[in-house]
């Protein structure tokens, strides 16, 4: 089946959500729940019930939110930090299945009622995040409401990131695919600085760390960043997106067409296109999210 958003739907449910200021301790005026995306696009009457249960927390670099099989307790929405879900295998190796950041959210088995993975997410670059608790988005799931279904629309969009990850690490070349990660994670920061050494992003991608330097070096070469050990700039996003393989964009564009931002935000990002720049480039036409098809 295929759940689609209707655009007066989208022009509605876009608002500057009050905040739970009493969650929000110091430093809340840098983190709204507007950050994420999927709480960006609720109505109005869901944001209101769930926002007093919404609780804003700190995630460090490395913090481990899931282990593979590992039971979850809480669903989680970044505001600005990026979590990497690793498959780690029997001899040690690990490779990345997916990431997420403010487009979406951690915890996806609790909406397919699997509750757990057989991977493991991990922060890896800090900042904040806010959770719910896992009794409570079981219970608006089972409203069968708006949540649930931007929830099954995201999750489709996940599992296309997933399968273009799985093409890309098999068909394109190291260079492509260190490009692919670059810009991933630029576009869910709104930053060109990256903490990453070559060892991490090797891990990532599952190749030898020489490749990585091999092909780092080529792009700071090139102009299109600047490497420091452990610290990543990029310089030049265009010498990047002219670099990348198609499966950037594929995944990019499917977001788009699955949760286009509403025409009435601010701005556009290089993760979220509005409604009606989207409506520009393509003859998509969203059918009403009320109904499922």
């Amino acid at each position: 089946m295929t759940l689609v958003l209707l655009k007066e739907t989208q022009k509605q449910s876009y608002h500057q959500h009050p905040e739970p200021l009493a969650r929000l301790g110091q430093g809340a005026c840098k983190h709204q729940t507007c950050q994420n995306h999927l709480l960006n696009v609720l109505p109005m009457d869901v944001y209101e019930r769930l926002f007093p249960k919404l609780e804003l927390v700190s995630m460090q670099c490395g913090e481990v939110i899931y282990e593979s099989g590992g039971m979850l307790s809480y669903a989680y929405f970044p505001s600005n930090c990026i979590a990497s879900l690793l498959y780690i295998m029997e001899d040690g190796a690990s490779s990345e299945v997916a990431l997420v950041g403010k487009e979406g959210m951690i915890g996806v088995a609790l909406l397919m009622g699997g509750n757990t993975m057989p991977h493991m997410a991990v922060i890896q670059t800090a900042g904040y995040a806010y959770r719910l608790k896992k009794q409570v988005l079981e219970q608006e799931i089972n409203r069968n409401g708006t949540l649930f279904r931007i929830l099954l629309l995201y999750t489709q969009a996940l599992i296309t990131l997933m399968a273009q990850t799985s093409v890309c690490n098999r068909h394109h070349s190291i260079d492509q695919q260190l490009c692919r990660l670059l810009l991933q994670r630029i576009d869910r920061i709104s930053s060109g600085e990256l903490c990453m050494t070559q060892e991490f992003i090797s891990n990532i991608l599952g190749v030898r760390r020489e490749s990585i330097t091999d092909a780092a070096g080529e792009l700071q070469q090139a102009g299109i960043i600047e490497y420091r050990r452990g610290h990543i700039t990029v310089l030049d996003r265009q010498g990047l997106e002219t670099r990348v393989c198609e499966c950037y964009q594929v995944v990019r564009t499917e977001l788009a067409r699955l949760l286009p931002l509403p025409s009435g935000s601010k701005e556009s990002t290089p993760l979220f296109f509005k409604l009606a720049d989207y409506e520009k480039s393509t003859s998509f036409q969203a059918p009403s999210l009320k109904k499922v098809v």
